[in-house]
């Protein structure tokens, strides 16, 4: 049976000039085509400076490709990402469209409870169904109740990724980036998040994620796709792709 996908992209193209006496350009994405589909986890696999980053940073369009078409498939239609409005884009974000990365960007004297909550309420929660559903998700990744009126800036760098991956998870969007977002837990705390990412299938959310961590791909990919040298290499059930090739 053939499902509709959440995201449509082809013929990705990014390059970069580089900040050198001749200018040169290196070309990070030459024309990559991929589909997710609800419900679905990809994740995205290869060396360092493969593209994998290059790709997803463009589909969150904090990255603006060369060429190529990004389109986002809401319940208005689809939606084009690449010459999208800012402001637009941005709403979108809000609504549709998740990403959490290594690091949390909170503005200043912002509690961890608040980040949450915000993210639940530009999804479409009531102030009141938000603070709930962040006290929830803040609760199941084990983040101290002590620390949820705290600045975020006094918290450590694993107890930050928890409240970027509960912001992210939240009330979730239509589609999910994940950019190594376990990369500063503990083992206890890494397992907490996996099992949430992992429960987001069910609710039809996509998740197009990078990962270095094979075990975290083979737990919880349905694809994984191969990056190399700025193009597609390989795409596979995890036990195919990553059976023969290191991350």
């Amino acid at each position: 049976m053939q499902t509709t996908p959440v995201l449509t992209v082809r013929d990705l193209r990014k390059s970069f000039t580089l900040h050198t006496i001749d200018g040169r350009k290196v070309t990070s994405l030459h024309g990559v085509d991929l589909d997710v589909a609800a419900g679905e986890h990809v994740a995205l696999a290869g060396p360092s400076g493969a593209g994998k980053s290059s790709f997803l940073r463009c589909v969150h369009r904090s990255y603006l490709p060369d060429s190529g078409s990004v389109v986002l498939h809401t319940d208005d239609g689809p939606v084009e990402l690449t010459d999208l409005p800012d402001r637009e884009m941005a709403r979108l974000r809000g609504r549709e469209l998740g990403y959490v990365s290594q690091f949390l960007s909170a503005p200043p004297r912002t509690a961890p409870l608040e980040v949450v909550a915000s993210a639940a309420r530009r999804r479409g929660m009531s102030r009141t169904e938000a603070r709930d559903a962040a006290a929830e998700s803040l609760k199941r990744l084990a983040l101290d109740e002590a620390l949820w009126d705290v600045d975020c800036s006094v918290l450590s760098g694993g107890e930050r990724q928890r409240v970027n991956i509960a912001a992210g998870t939240v009330h979730p969007p239509r589609l999910l980036l994940l950019d190594e977002p376990v990369s500063a837990l503990d083992p206890v705390n890494r397992e907490r998040a996996l099992d949430l990412i992992a429960s987001l299938s069910a609710s039809g959310v996509a998740v197009l994620a990078v990962f270095h961590d094979l075990d975290a791909m083979h737990r919880l990919a349905t694809r994984v796709v191969r990056f190399a040298d700025g193009d597609i290499a390989e795409i596979g059930p995890p036990t195919d792709v990553l059976g023969a090739h290191a991350a």
